[in-house]
C-alpha cells in the first residue's frame, strides 16, 4: 500500500471516529394494564384499537396485545418479618396460605410464586413453585425479630423477577417503614422498571390510629404501586386483609398486556422515559406502569 493509500485509509479512520455514534433502543417495552370502568367494575373486553400508548409525548404503535393474557405468572411475595409486624402475624399469614391456594388452583397452569422474608436481611423462603405445602412449611418458618430492609427486598426480588418469562408481578406486606437498606429507593423502582414488574402492596399499621403510621415509608409503597401500574390497599381488619388479596388475584386474571417498540422519541437528558396509556373511550380508568429506564440515551 503506497503511502497516499495509508494517508487516505488514516483520514477515513479519523473521521468516522469522530462521527457521533446512536444506539438505538430496539427492546420491546411491556406493559401490564388493568382497566376499570366508571363504575369502578373490571373492564376486560377492550380491543387494541381502545388503547393510546405514548413515550415521552409521542404516540406509539401497540406491537404485541393481548386481552386477559394468557402469559404464565410469576408472582414474588415479599412478607415483612421485622418485629414492628408482629402483632398481626397469624391471621397475615394464614390470609397468605389462600392466596397462594387460590393463585396455584384457579390460574394459569404455568403460574408460579416464590416467599422472600426480609427483616434486616433478605432470605428466599420458597424459590418459584407450585407446591403448596412448600409454600405452607416457609410460611411455619417465619418469625418476627429485628430492623426492615424493605428496599432490599424488592430490588433482589426484581433482579430474580427478571429472568422469569411471562408476566412478572411483586406482593408486598408490610408496614411500609425501611430502616436499615443499602439499596435506595430509586435503584428499587429501576430494578422493578427492568423487570417490567407490577408492584401491589398491603400496608399493615403495627399500632392503631396515626401513631402507628410510617408516612414516609407509606409514601414510598404507594410510589412504588403508581410506577409500575399496581395498586396499594390498608388492610384495617383481618377480613380486609383476605378481600385485598382477593382483589389482586382478579386484577391479575383481567390484565391486558400491551407492548411497543419505542419509535421517533426525540432524545432526551433523563434516561427515564414516561409512558401513558389511555383508553380512548370516556369513562375508563387505567393502571398501568408510568415509565421505563431506557438503556442508552444519547
Amino acid at each position: 500500500m503506497g503511502i497516499v493509500d495509508r494517508r487516505q485509509m488514516m483520514a477515513a479512520l479519523a473521521g468516522a471516529a469522530q462521527e457521533p455514534v446512536y444506539r438505538v433502543d430496539v427492546r420491546l417495552v411491556r406493559i401490564l394494564a388493568t382497566v376499570r370502568d366508571a363504575q369502578g367494575a373490571l373492564a376486560g373486553d377492550l380491543g387494541r384499537e381502545d388503547f393510546q400508548v405514548t413515550d415521552n409525548g409521542v404516540e406509539q404503535e401497540i406491537a404485541v396485545f393481548e386481552r386477559q393474557s394468557a402469559q404464565p405468572l410469576s408472582v414474588a411475595v415479599l412478607i415483612d418479618r421485622s418485629r414492628s409486624t408482629q402483632r398481626e402475624r397469624g391471621y397475615e399469614l394464614t390470609a397468605l396460605e389462600r392466596f397462594f391456594r387460590a393463585l396455584v388452583r384457579e390460574g394459569n397452569a404455568e403460574d408460579e410464586t416464590a416467599l422472600y422474608s426480609f427483616n434486616y436481611e433478605v432470605e428466599l423462603q420458597a424459590g418459584y413453585t407450585r407446591r403448596l405445602e412448600k409454600l405452607a412449611a416457609a410460611l411455619r418458618r417465619l418469625k418476627s425479630e429485628g430492623a426492615t430492609a424493605l428496599y432490599d427486598a424488592i430490588y433482589l426480588a426484581s433482579r430474580d423477577l427478571e429472568r422469569r418469562s411471562g408476566r412478572r408481578v411483586a406482593v408486598v406486606v408490610s408496614d411500609g417503614a425501611d430502616t436499615i437498606s443499602r439499596t435506595t429507593f430509586e435503584e428499587a423502582l429501576e430494578a422493578l422498571h427492568r423487570a417490567d414488574a407490577v408492584l401491589y402492596a398491603l400496608l399493615l399499621v403495627p399500632v392503631k390510629g396515626e401513631a402507628g403510621r410510617n408516612l414516609r415509608g407509606e409514601n414510598a409503597l404507594i410510589q412504588f404501586c403508581s410506577g409500575t401500574g399496581g395498586k396499594m390497599y390498608y388492610p384495617a381488619a383481618p377480613r380486609a386483609l383476605d378481600e385485598a388479596f382477593a382483589e389482586i388475584l382478579r386484577d391479575l386474571r383481567t390484565q391486558y398486556l400491551i407492548g411497543y417498540y419505542p419509535k421517533n422519541v426525540p432524545p432526551a437528558k433523563e434516561r427515564y422515559h414516561r409512558v401513558r396509556v389511555t383508553v380512548k373511550r370516556d369513562g375508563y380508568v387505567v393502571s398501568a406502569r408510568t415509565g421505563y429506564f431506557a438503556d442508552e440515551i444519547r
